[in-house]
């Protein structure tokens, strides 16, 4: 009997979008890969797709649009970036069509296509990370409630949202995560972004507590608010570019959590 562990699938989601999210995800899957994990990163924000620009990849011909679409089977849908990153782990990305008609197209999909969109999603588990050897898959989903982060999210084996302390932030983080996520009962995990003397011992457990009693949901870690991350403008994937930079240790220890299945 083989005594490896089974993948699991991450979704990265938010109440709403300027919350570093997509950050989030690609420095995630960044990490994991060069820890040696072999991580599949998936752009499902069909509405505002990024990662495309974000990991400066080449003119492609595949998009993961096209397997929800039932065009390939998944790894049809990917491409190979490992390359792009140091480590032993294999990175590979199913980019979202940045086209304007690729856009227009996924937002005029109906509930019928949304629910096979979500068998779809639900297959990656045998196809990626049964049969494809992947550790883990990370979603870098639309922000809010559209139909394409509710499958994400039901797909999913742990939840992170990302959010602010911005107080529509607070107040749409927290109802959402009472109104839809305990409705799914899955197991979330909170990142707080661009945070005012995160590195205090006082602001942490503030937002501890916080985390226990505003968002009830454990608290994976908080990210101050880095100025030279807001002036690289999304051009560096920054746990790659600056292996010493503070942002990086705080991924190194988010992604340990995971993997050790601290978050409950």
């Amino acid at each position: 009997m083989s005594n490896k562990k089974t993948g699991k699938i991450i979704a990265v989601h938010s109440y709403k979008g300027g919350t570093g999210k997509t950050l989030l995800s690609v420095n995630l899957a960044a990490t994991f890969a060069k820890q040696g994990k072999n991580v599949c990163l998936i752009d499902l924000d069909f509405r505002a797709p990024s990662l495309f620009s974000v990991l400066k990849a080449e003119d492609s011909n595949k998009w993961f649009n096209d397997y929800l679409n039932d065009g390939c089977d998944a790894p049809n849908a990917l491409i190979d970036m490992s390359s792009k990153l140091p480590g032993s782990g294999k990175f590979s990305v199913g980019l979202a069509n940045p086209s304007t008609e690729a856009m227009r197209d996924m937002s005029a999909k109906d509930r019928k296509w949304e629910m096979r969109a979500l068998g779809r999603l639900l297959a990656l588990r045998n196809s990626l990370l049964e049969s494809g050897g992947f550790d883990y898959i990370v979603f870098d989903t639309s922000p809010g409630l559209q139909y394409s982060s509710i499958n994400a999210i039901v797909a999913s084996d742990l939840v992170i949202v990302a959010t602010t302390g911005d107080r529509s932030d607070v107040d749409g983080t927290r109802r959402m995560l009472r109104e839809m996520y305990d409705l799914f009962e899955k197991k979330t995990g909170l990142v707080v972004n661009k945070v005012l003397d995160a590195g205090s011992k006082t602001k942490q457990e503030e937002m501890d507590i916080k985390a226990k009693t505003v968002y009830q949901v454990p608290l994976l870690g908080l990210v101050p608010c880095f100025c030279d991350i807001l002036r690289a403008e999304g051009d560096l994937i920054f746990v790659r570019d600056k292996p010493d930079h503070p942002f990086t240790k705080i991924m190194g220890e988010i992604a340990k959590k995971i993997d050790n299945s601290q978050v409950k």
